[in-house]
């Protein structure tokens, strides 16, 4: 074998069938092939799976019982590799903490800029801080009222992990006594604190107790000196018993804590305002620093570090978030959600003690003079606003008791205050509960959705802060850092010339992989799965690594055809570094690009498995068996319609603002199919998701816990029956999940099972056949079928079991049969054998006649969801929903049905849609396929740009307007593909003309 190749030899993973095959290293191949065919078995499965396998057991023993094993693939030898990275269609995070700035480690970068360069600024006053005296600091302790006790504290440790025993017997021998730990008080004659040392921990040594007074002044001198010392230039005040004023005196809030509550709230609280017996007044701490202090707002501080300006973070969160960017706060239109009930009705949101709060309203309408029969309408606007958020007077509350009618004077609390108070107070879980159906989602109100505290967001570079930086998008942020040496000083010059490199060069690789519209704070888990892969590219393209395989998933999917040459680009660009790349793809422009391509089939399934066709694209063309050669060469193509369907109707987005639309009205016509196009980032997703799809679940099914996107209103709804959003979630996540179980298929074939004369005889019902459950299942192997052999530090090994040889029932649930087949016999069938035994059951055959018609005829009924590929399980959800009753007038939105799909395949995808739509549905989908989009009624083409730059309706029509449109980066495409028409209009009228409003 030459080692120019990789050379893979008698591979039979998945469906693979003994399979030989030679790809060229230091090339950029393209595997394709029907879907279901191989590719990911032989991309993936195999030669990924070795490559990284053998890395693996590279290691040493101890170190492979924390990475953890791969399974050896099915394959007798795989020859030539190279250390193998695998970019897939993963999310890149589903934590709400990652965010495009995290995942790409340009956060990381930004937080040492800050740290290393930043200007801190006052968050009060916005003046440049300095430091701070020992003097200025007893000059401000003095400043409390006469009398005050106080505590002056050196904090030792702050936030560090370890149980500090030898740090303890030290200041014990250095005469200190007392010390509080994470806010508890220990004294160290008695009892050293036992620490966890696996959690953080705050020592505070207090080094004396004071009294504030004039002949103390010295005293208190020497130990703010001493704590300083102990604690590198930092001290805390704390101030058990605060008197009223005592923080203001201090100087601003911004470092400044306060303790927890000695007691806690009753679930029926006393008194309306929150106060409840037995709760102490919280105590005062507030932390000086020799280093930062604002002298005209008396704020310290504290050191800017890199975590200071992490949200990950407690010395960079902001405390009123920690550090999400949002909070749910009680919304006033959920809580008075019908203005016209009565004021006794209308607070809903009171009714899980409604007895109690019954005479809080009673006394706040007597107050005020009105009836508890008034409409909350009707009300005065300043009355109505004092009864959601509480009177601006003292009112008189009367309650019965046994003693008689107590009266008490005080403020009313408010319901929207109370119910945020009680949310956090209450210990009960079904209140808690029932308080959040009243609840939203809404950007903090203390950080602004930026997630940093206030001394963080302070902290300028070139007069910027970082949280500004971070709204910024990768375009702008580019052209942001672009010279920005010239415009600092020579010394902070010197230091961030690196780091702004390192920034700059990020920012490029993510522009060249056409992610320029993502804002650096975006949270990564609203990613697509495209946009998720090419991240993780950029990554490596700034690795700049050498004679690395690369094995990517599906680059393409969700990339507008005008983005793709730049793609195209940044692989051509790692493959001339020196690396080899293998690319399952179904793109024609990426194969033409491609040094070298592998067909597999002739078909799917158990029909796949082969290599059909190999060599670069004119040899694919031109191969006999291969129906990718077919497409590409022109002899097979997806058709044009005939006509285009005219519109029954409408739905009207009013006034879309959500992310980047812009004040976006836009008709979506109903009874016809119409696709979503523009460039990645321009608004499809948000239009769609956000603002169409929760806005028809929250009015037509009143579910007030879905929060649409912003906009003025949805027009229209009269004119469909439901909504219905197939999207690219997965169908399950383990081998216990497989075709059957999700379309309720399985659901059938049981029942068939229970209603056989055997089955009746012994009393087996339904759930008897079921492998998830005991009873039937085999409890060998819990019903999967295998047992996973445990190796140590060697690779788990999966066996058939033994005791029901991979059928998962036992002997007696096997023995009913139906039609001379047994359960496990039925799961083990293709869709297409499954159809033809079930050839009475019309219920059974009409949900199998669904996969049938999406493609998936060979694949097994029983196959785990695990072993599908994307293409697949996206046609599974999609036969899944189809199953499900359908009376015409459904609205259905999908969100790219065509990802994973072969040409061949997403000719059955579409005409599936069409037969909804002939049904008198409406089918909406988001698509970038253009041979989809040239099958659609009508297009709706967002842009023209993405991020900032788009979110505006560029064209309107059917495909023939849109690829006429010269502003339309979607028609300039669509042109080629329809070639009857080009920009000055159409050279054939044998389709339908469109009426004239379509073209507006």
């Amino acid at each position: 074998m030459s080692k120019d190749y990789i050379e893979v030899r008698g591979a039979e993973e998945h469906n693979l069938k003994d399979l030989d095959v030679r790809i060229p290293r230091e090339e950029f191949t393209v595997v394709t092939g029907l879907s279901g065919s191989g590719k990911s078995s032989l991309a993936f499965e195999t030669i990924y799976a070795e490559g990284q396998r053998r890395y693996i057991e590279s290691l040493s023993a101890y170190a492979r019982n924390f990475l953890g094993q791969m399974d050896k693939p099915q394959v007798e030898a795989v020859e030539g590799l190279s250390p193998a990275i695998s970019i897939d269609q993963k999310n890149a995070a589903n934590n709400p903490r990652s965010t495009v700035g995290t995942v790409t480690e340009l956060h990381d970068y930004l937080r040492l800029l800050y740290a290393r360069v930043g200007t801190p600024h006052c968050p009060e006053c916005g003046r440049e801080v300095g430091e701070q005296s020992a003097q200025q600091m007893v000059r401000r302790i003095m400043s409390l009222p006469e009398g005050t006790k106080a505590m002056v504290a050196a904090p030792v440790v702050r936030d560090q992990k370890g149980a500090f025993e030898d740090l303890f017997d030290d200041l014990q021998s250095e005469g200190y006594a007392r010390v509080e730990v994470d806010g508890e008080p220990y004294d160290l004659s008695f009892d050293d604190p036992e620490l966890d040392e696996n959690y953080d921990h705050t020592i505070d040594v207090i080094v004396d107790r004071i009294r504030i007074s004039e002949d103390e002044r010295s005293r208190i001198t020497d130990s703010v000196e001493t704590a300083l010392a102990e604690a590198d230039g930092v001290l805390k005040l704390i101030v058990p018993d605060p008197p009223e004023g005592a923080a203001e005196e201090l100087g601003g809030s911004a470092a400044r804590s306060t303790g927890d509550l000695a007691g806690g709230a009753s679930e029926e609280p006393e008194d309306d305002d929150g106060d409840a017996d037995g709760v102490s007044a919280d105590r005062l701490v507030v932390e000086f620093s020799e280093e930062l202090a604002c002298t005209h707002c008396g704020i310290d501080f504290s050191e800017i570090e890199t975590r200071s300006f992490s949200f990950n973070s407690p010395h960079g969160a902001c405390p009123e978030c920690e550090g999400i960017g949002s909070t749910k706060e009680v919304d006033e239109d959920l809580v008075v959600q019908d203005p016209s009930k009565p004021i006794k009705d209308v607070f809903e949101a009171w009714s899980y003690n409604r007895s109690y709060y019954r005479t809080r309203i009673d006394s706040v309408a007597k107050h005020f003079g009105v009836s508890v029969d008034t409409p909350f309408a009707d009300l005065d606007p300043d009355v109505r606003e004092q009864f959601l958020y509480g009177t601006d007077e003292q009112v008189v509350f009367e309650r019965q008791t046994k003693n008689g009618v107590r009266r008490k004077e005080k403020r009313f609390e408010g319901v929207i205050p109370n119910l945020q108070r009680r949310h956090v107070e209450t210990e009960s879980q079904s209140t808690r509960e029932h308080i959040e159906d009243y609840m939203a989602v809404t950007t903090c109100p203390a950080c602004d959705g930026t997630r940093l505290k206030p001394q963080s967001r302070s902290v300028l570079v070139d007069g910027t802060p970082i949280t500004e930086v971070n709204r910024l998008s990768i375009g702008d942020a580019r052209e942001h850092f672009e010279g920005m040496e010239a415009r600092l000083s020579e010394r902070d010059r010197t230091i961030a010339e690196e780091i702004l490199k390192e920034i700059r060069a990020r920012l490029g690789f993510m522009e060249e992989v056409g992610l320029e519209y993502l804002t650096l704070d975006r949270e990564a888990a609203t990613l697509s799965g495209g946009e998720s892969q090419r991240i993780r590219l950029a990554t490596q393209v700034g690795s700049g690594l050498v004679g690395v395989l690369y094995v990517l998933d599906e680059p393409s999917i969700g990339l507008h055809q005008r983005d793709n040459d730049r793609l195209l680009n940044t692989l051509a660009g790692l493959r001339d570094l020196g690396n080899t790349l293998i690319v399952v793809e179904h793109d024609e422009e990426t194969m033409r690009r491609a040094d070298h391509i592998v067909d597999m089939g002739p078909g799917p399934g158990k029909r796949g498995g082969e290599v059909v066709a190999q060599g670069e694209f004119a040899d694919i063309c031109e191969a006999d068996d291969s129906v990718t050669g077919d497409y590409l060469a022109g002899r097979e193509a997806v058709p044009v319609p005939d006509e285009r369907r005219e519109p029954t109707g409408e739905l009207v987005v009013r006034g879309a603002r959500q992310h980047n639309l812009d004040d976006l009205d836009v008709p979506i016509p109903l009874g016809v199919f119409t696709a979503i196009t523009g460039v990645s980032g321009s608004g499809k997703s948000t239009l769609m998701h956000d603002v169409l799809y929760k806005a028809l679940v929250r009015e037509m099914n009143d579910n007030t816990s879905v929060d649409p996107g912003e906009h003025d209103a949805v027009e229209g709804m009269e004119g469909i029956e439901t909504v219905r959003l197939i999207d690219q979630s997965p169908i399950g996540r383990t081998p216990r999940s497989n075709p059957a179980t999700y379309t309720d298929v399985f659901d059938h074939i049981r029942e068939l099972f229970a209603e056989t004369k055997l089955a009746k005889q012994r009393g087996y019902e339904k759930g008897r056949f079921s492998f998830n459950v005991k009873g039937g299942r085999c409890e060998e192997c819990g019903g999967q079928g295998t047992v996973t052999i445990e190796m140590n530090f060697l690779s788990d090994v999966q066996v058939p079991c033994e005791e029901c040889g991979g059928a998962r029932y036992n002997d007696e649930t096997l023995d009913v049969t139906y039609k001379g087949a047994t359960i496990a016999d039925v799961l083990d069938m293709s869709v297409a054998e499954a159809y033809d035994f079930f050839e009475s059951h019309d219920g059974l055959r009409r949900r199998l006649k669904l996969l049938k018609d999406v493609g998936l005829d060979y694949m097994r009924l029983g196959q785990p969801s695990t072993t599908l590929s994307g293409g697949e399980a996206q046609r599974v959800k999609l036969a899944e929903e189809l199953g499900k009753k359908d009376a015409g007038n459904t609205l259905y939105l999908l969100d790219e049905p065509t990802t994973g799909l072969h040409k061949e395949d997403e000719r059955k995808l579409i005409e599936v849609l069409h037969r909804l739509t002939d049904n008198g549905n409406t089918v909406v989908v988001i698509e970038h396929e253009l041979d989809l989009v040239k099958n659609a009624d009508r297009v709706i083409d967002l842009g023209p740009e993405g991020g900032e730059g788009g979110g505006e309706l560029v064209a309107h029509g059917t495909p023939e307007t849109v690829a006429r449109t010269e502003a339309s980066h979607t028609g300039r495409y669509l042109r080629d593909m329809l070639p009857d028409v080009d920009a000055e209009g159409p050279r054939s009228d044998r389709r339908k003309p469109a009426k004239a409003t379509d073209d507006d």
